[in-house]
Formats: structure tokens, sequence, C-alpha cells
């Protein structure tokens, strides 16, 4: 491994003549080489690629027997100045016994024999080396460890991949001859998929292509590499060319996801061999061949409307079941105009049509105060009465300004307990209209905010029921887009698209003369899109800061300057740590995604040390 945990593995398709065991290797040496000069740690062929997976029964002759071991001697002879680790496909004969195996090849050295099916663990001599056969060996390489399963695996009942896995495996390579049928490939893609995210594990996977006999089937040479559910990376099908698909695989976010999981719990077999892999070097200009999301929130493999709806539905349901519960007579909402309120109510509407409820019980009220701007206020009115619910509107200044008098603060001190006292007053009105209309306040917070502390302690921090508490600030604007793409009128959905548009703010410092957003949140804070990154990071992956830093300067290059992301992934570090004691008695709200700080969800304690997470990021 690196030093942030990549591991640099290949999944290799050769070109094969059916029964030229010579011809096939010459393709898999030139396969070996390509990949050692990419600095590929470990790559994997397909299943018996020395003869062909398609032989038949010519590969019980002993032709093909002698001129396979023919084949494997120049093969060893070729890897003698190599350090890459190569698994290979290949028949083999033990006494009257022919196994379908793996050879796991380093150094001009068979390490390793892993027959396909049961077979007594035994050892055998070939090539004048003697080497143990056992179906459940794992390789410990660098610390890493390594499960091989061979054939169609991933179809069974109970597949190897599991096994292995359960046993400690972290990288498994599956060597396969999978025949060509209408849908297979996406079986395939699926099983993968769910297999590596159920067993929290990397899967390597290499399946015959092109020169394989036709007779009757067909191999398209799939190459494939998950990890966690997620493809990294996967090869052309039906191509005539050799193949060659290379990725990093991150051992940290493997070991986190089992860590962390309520159900693995793996069982480590002492069943193992010991191989020194070379480990990857890290420059600072060397960059991990592995797809980084600049948007971690966001999917790109065309499911985000479908996200969309799921999150409106999760955010409709819990709502509904927190009305049916207080017998709520009213949902009462603080409207600015910005997406965040915007998300709420519209989760409100949902709501309320779903129970078959007038809107008008929905109580939606916008406060102006001294830095409430002309675009944010009128989005505000548009959208409340495009909505059809009960529009009110309660101007916070002489509150404060009253307010300010009786603390001796003056009104031209812009500081925090200006700032603050206004989200306080906001909040006093909602809750006293909601205890007079026997309703709740409905909390309109986001997980950015929440993450780092973006929000006045007992002010917009607090609601009776935070719909919003479980969607980062990146999401949301794809949501609202959604809704007003799918769901609303003409007039509700131009005021959400403009509302999406709008700068954020939390508007408590006075609007230019224009009346204009003066108080840029991103400016203050730093960019929602960088945090929303750090966050994932943190929470779902366990990273620690100097990782983070090094897959951001990746993720944005061209965005941001190196040291702007630093500078920023600072500020993250000392809010995300300082900023607990708000999570500690936040409100309850329904956990929508993977990431979430719920005070059920995240544990932490609020007087934690962030000196450490700085320190990272100067090493």
């Amino acid at each position: 491994m690196n030093r942030f945990g990549f591991v640099r593995v290949a999944s290799a398709i050769p070109l094969v003549k059916v029964a030229d065991c010579k011809y096939n290797v010459q393709q898999i040496e030139s396969l070996i080489a390509q990949a050692e000069g990419r600095g590929v740690q470990i790559i994997c062929f397909p299943e018996l690629s020395i003869s062909s997976a398609t032989c038949g029964d010519l590969t019980a002759q002993e032709l093909i027997i002698t001129s396979c071991e023919k084949a494997l001697f120049s093969l060893l002879d070729f890897t003698r100045s190599l350090n890459i680790v190569s698994i290979i496909g290949m028949p083999l004969r033990i006494n009257s016994t022919l196994l379908n195996t793996a050879l796991v090849i380093q150094g001009g050295k068979i390490q390793a024999i892993i027959p396909k099916d049961d077979f007594e663990t035994c050892t055998t001599t070939i090539c004048g080396q003697t080497i143990p056969v056992n179906r459940n060996l794992l390789i410990r390489t660098n610390n890493i460890l390594l499960g091989i399963t061979i054939g169609n695996d991933i179809t069974s009942p109970v597949p190897m991949i599991n096994k292995l896995a359960q046993e400690g495996a972290e990288i498994i390579f599956n060597l396969a001859a999978a025949k060509e049928l209408v849908s297979s490939f996406s079986t395939t893609n699926n099983l993968l998929s769910a297999i590596t995210t159920q067993s929290h594990c990397a899967c390597v996977y290499s399946s015959c292509g092109f020169g394989e006999s036709t007779s009757d089937a067909v191999y398209a040479g799939n190459a494939l590499i998950y990890e966690d559910g997620r493809l990294l990376a996967q090869s052309e099908r039906f191509s005539m060319k050799e193949q060659l698909i290379i990725s990093d695989v991150d051992i940290e976010l493997i070991r986190y996801r089992r860590i962390t999981s309520e159900s693995f719990n793996a069982k480590y077999s002492n069943n193992l061999i010991s191989l020194p892999i070379s480990s990857m070097s890290l420059d600072s200009d060397d960059k991990i061949i592995y797809p980084i999301r600049k948007n971690p929130f966001i999917t790109e493999d065309g499911t985000m409307e479908q996200r969309c709806k799921d999150i409106l539905d999760i955010q409709v349901s819990g709502l509904i079941k927190r009305i049916v519960h207080t017998n709520a007579k009213s949902l009462v909402i603080g409207i600015s105009g910005g997406l965040d309120s915007t998300l709420a109510v519209l989760t409100s509407v949902m709501a309320m049509d779903k129970l078959g409820r007038d809107k008008k019980d929905i109580i939606a009220i916008t406060m102006p105060g001294f830095g409430t701007s002309n675009r944010t206020h009128s989005n505000a009115v548009n959208l409340m009465e495009s909505l059809g619910i009960t529009v009110r509107e309660i101007s916070i200044k002489e509150a404060c300004t009253q307010h300010f008098s009786d603390i001796g603060h003056s009104i031209d001190t812009h500081d925090v307990a200006y700032e603050n006292a206004q989200a306080r007053e906001r909040t006093q009105i909602l809750m006293d209209v909601a205890n007079m209309t026997n309703g709740f306040v409905v909390g309109t917070g986001d997980l950015s905010e929440t993450a780092l502390g973006w929000c006045t302690f007992n002010g917009d921090h607090m609601s009776n029921y935070a719909v919003n508490c479980s969607i980062p600030k990146t999401l949301m604007q794809h949501v609202v887009r959604w809704y007003a793409n799918n769901n609303a009128n003409e007039l509700t959905k131009q005021t959400l698209l403009d509302i999406v548009d709008t700068p954020i703010s939390p508007e408590l410092t006075p609007a230019d003369s224009d009346g204009n957003i003066k108080q840029k949140t991103e400016d203050i804070v730093g960019p929602y899109e960088l945090h929303d990154f750090f966050l994932f990071h943190t929470i779902r992956n366990g990273f620690r800061p100097a990782k983070i830093l090094y897959l951001a300067k990746i993720a944005f290059e061209g965005d941001y300057s190196d040291e702007t992301i630093l500078h920023w992934l600072k500020t993250f570090c000392r809010r995300f740590i300082s900023q607990q004691y708000k999570r500690s008695c936040s409100v309850d709200g329904p956990q929508v995604g993977s990431v979430t700080l719920g005070p059920t969800h995240w544990h932490m304690p609020s007087d934690a040390a962030y000196a450490e997470w700085l320190n990272d990021l100067e090493e």
C-alpha cells in the first residue's frame, strides 16, 4: 500500500489461441510487462488462460498438459526479475487428477496453487518447484489479505467470495470463463456490486475474451474491478484486442467499512502464505488511478432522478408519522427564500397532500430582518402564494431593536450577538405560533450546516422535527430542482429555480444599498462543494485529513488552488470538532443516506480536541 492505503491492481484479457500454450503465454507476458510499467502490484488473468478455456477434452491429453508446463517454464523465466504478483489460470495434473487451477507467480516462483474445486490440501512439484495446493489459501502481501476464486463463483448460492471475505480477504480475484448471454453482463455487474457491498471487499474479475472457441458460445472479455459495491473500472466488451484495465483499490476504505459495519464479522484464517509485493511510491505529482467524485452525494449513473424522489418520500413519510403521532393541527415553518426552508415547505406540502389535509394548515411565516434582500423576500412570498399555504409576514426589526436596547447592545455593532439575536427572535416567533395553533415547528437546517455548526444555538438550531437534517447542501440543490421540474406548476417552478440559483446567505447583516445580498455564507465558511466532499470522506470513509486533502486536490484540480483547499479543510476540521455540542442536543429527523450526524447516529464528545487533525495536514 502507499501511505494513503491504495493498492494498484489489474484485470487482463489476453488474446488467445485455443490450445496454443506458447502463443498464449507470450500474450500474458506482454500484458504483465505493460502492467509492471504502470505500477501495477497484482494482476489477474482469466480462467485457464495458458491453455485457453475452451479446449474441451483436449485439456486432458498429455500433449496439452506437457505444453502448459513448458509454457509455464517460459513465464517463470520472464517474471524472474519482476516484483509484480501475477495470478494465472492453468490446467494442472496432480497424479491422476486434472485440476482447474490459479497459479500465484512472483519473481520467477510459483508461490501458491489454488484449485477450482474441493481438493485435498497437499503439495505438488511443477517446474522443479514444490508448491502448496489449497483451495482456501489466503495470500498475505504487505499486510493485505488476498483471496482467489475460480469460475462463475458469483452465481453460486453461497459464493466463495463471501467465504474468503469472512476469513479476512480484502481483495478477491475471480478468474472466470463466463459465456456471454443476453442480460448476463448486467447480472454479473449487479452480483459483483451486491457481493462486494455485503462483504466490504474489492473484487477483480477477469473473464475470457477474443480467441476462445465460439463453437457453442461467445466470450465477451469482461474485466471488472469493484470496491465495496462501486465499479472502479471495466473493459470494452467484445473487443478484438487485448485489454488491460487498471485501478487502485482503497484498503483503508474497506477496513473502515468493515469496522463500522453492524453485520460484518470476519473470522480471520490462519491458512495464509506471506508474499511481499512492491509498495507504490507517492511523489507529490503522483496521481492514483481511482475515480474520485467532486460531488460524492450526487450519483453519476443515471439514478439521480429516482434518488431525489426517494429522498422526498423518506422526508414526507417521517413527517407524516410525526404529524399523526402528535395530532398536530398545523405545521409552522419559517420561510426565508433560501434552499433549506424551501425544501422543508415542499416536504410539508407533500405530507399534507398525502394525508388529505388542507394545505392551509401549513403556516408559513416570512420574517424580514436587517439583512433580508429583495430577491429572497420576493421568492419567499411567491413560493408561499403559489403553493396555496397560509402566508404570514412578521418583521423582526422592531423586536430586535427593542431587544438590543434592553441588553445595551448597539444596533450598529454587527457582531455575533447582533446576528444570533435575529435568529433566536425568529425561532421564538415560530415556536409561539406553533403553540397558538396546536402545531409544531418544522426545522429547516441541513447536514452541511450541522457539520460546520453553521447555525445559532437555540435559534435556527432548534425546531420540533428536522426534515432536512441528513441532506447536504449540494444534494439539496438537486432535490429542489427535481421537484421544480417534476411536481411544480409554472409559477412555483420559476420561483424554485431562482431559489436554487440564489447565493446562500443567513441574511443577518444589512443588505447593500440596492437591497441585494451582502453576506454570503460561502465567503465566510467556504464553498459547500468542498465541505460536503470533506464531510463525506470523514463520516462515510473515516479518512484522515491528509488523505482527504490528497483526494480533494485531485478532484478539484483546476477549480481551486491547493492552498485554497487546504485553508477550507482546516476550517472544516476546526468547526466539525468544536461544534459537536450543537449536534449532541439537536432534534429528531429522518436519515436519508449513509452519512448522517444525528445524535443517535454520530457519537462524539463535545470537548474533543482538533489539534491532531490540523497537525495531520502539516506532515
